[in-house]
C-alpha cells in the first residue's frame, strides 16, 4: 500500500492533490503541530492586482505547540470576507457557476470551531470535484506515536504501508535509514507546476495559488492539468 500524508491546509495548492493521487491512502495529519505563517490557515487567490492572501484568524497566541486538531478559529467574520473576495474575483471565469453555490454553502452555511474541521470540509469538496478516489483517513482517529520522522514511521507500520510519499521538504527531517530497516520505501515528491488559463491576463500567469483558481478556470480538465508533466505513478 502506498501512503501519503499532509497536515490539513486551507484552500490547498495543486501539488497537494498530485500527492494524494499518487497514493492508495492519504492521511490528514491533524496531529502535526500548528505552524505560524504557514498554509495551515491561509492561501492565495488571483485578483486584478496580483495575488491576494486569504487568512483564517486563529487563537494561536502562546499556543504554537498545539496540534492542528486543537487549533480554534478566532471568529466568524472572515467567512463572508473570504467568500466575497472569491466571488468578485472569479465571477467572470468559465466555470464559476459550477462551484460557487457549494462554496457559498461551505462558507456561509456553517460555523467552524476548529481549523482542521474547516480544512477537512474544504479538502473533501475539492476531492469530489476533481474525482479523486484515494482513500482518506485522519491521523487523530489512530494512536500514532513518536516525533517527526519516527511518528511517520509508526504511522506507516500501523497502516501496513509499503511505501510513503513525502513532500520535497521531507528530505530535511526524514531518517531514511529507519524506514529502510523496516522495509518501507521512501519517495520524495517533486512537483512541476503546470500553466493553465487564468483570469486577469494582464498580470501574466501566477503559480502556486489555491486549487480554486484552477477549478474556476478549467473545470473538469483540472485533474488532468494537475497531473500534466508530472509523475503519474510511484
Amino acid at each position: 500500500m502506498i501512503l501519503s500524508a499532509h497536515q490539513p491546509v486551507y484552500l490547498p495548492w495543486l501539488g497537494l492533490f498530485h500527492k494524494i493521487v499518487l497514493a492508495d491512502c492519504f492521511c490528514i495529519f491533524d496531529i502535526a503541530q500548528y505552524q505560524k505563517n504557514d498554509f495551515n490557515n491561509r492561501n492565495k487567490i488571483k485578483t486584478a492586482n496580483g495575488s491576494l492572501l486569504l487568512t483564517v484568524p486563529v487563537n494561536a497566541k502562546g499556543r504554537f505547540n498545539d496540534q492542528i486538531k486543537n487549533t480554534k478559529i478566532a471568529n466568524q467574520q472572515w467567512k463572508r470576507q473570504h467568500f466575497k473576495a472569491i466571488y468578485f474575483n472569479y465571477k467572470k471565469t468559465p466555470f464559476f457557476n459550477n462551484y460557487i453555490g457549494e462554496l457559498e454553502a461551505i462558507y456561509l452555511g456553517k460555523e467552524y470551531e476548529y481549523l482542521s474541521d474547516l480544512n477537512t470540509t474544504m479538502l473533501n469538496f475539492f476531492l469530489e470535484k476533481l474525482d479523486i478516489k484515494t482513500k482518506i483517513i485522519t491521523a487523530s482517529d489512530y494512536n500514532f506515536v513518536g516525533q517527526k520522522s519516527d511518528l511517520v514511521l509508526n504511522m506507516c507500520q500501523k497502516l501496513n504501508a509499503e511505501k510513503i510519499i513525502f513532500g520535497e521538504n521531507g528530505k530535511d527531517y526524514v531518517d531514511t535509514d529507519s524506514f529502510k530497516k523496516n522495509g518501507i520505501e521512501i519517495f520524495f515528491q517533486e512537483y512541476s507546476h503546470p500553466e493553465y488559463k487564468q483570469c486577469f491576463q494582464k498580470e501574466g500567469f501566477l503559480s502556486h495559488l489555491s486549487i480554486i483558481d484552477l477549478l474556476f478556470n478549467e473545470g473538469d480538465r483540472s485533474k488532468d492539468i494537475i497531473m500534466s508533466g508530472n509523475l503519474k505513478k510511484v
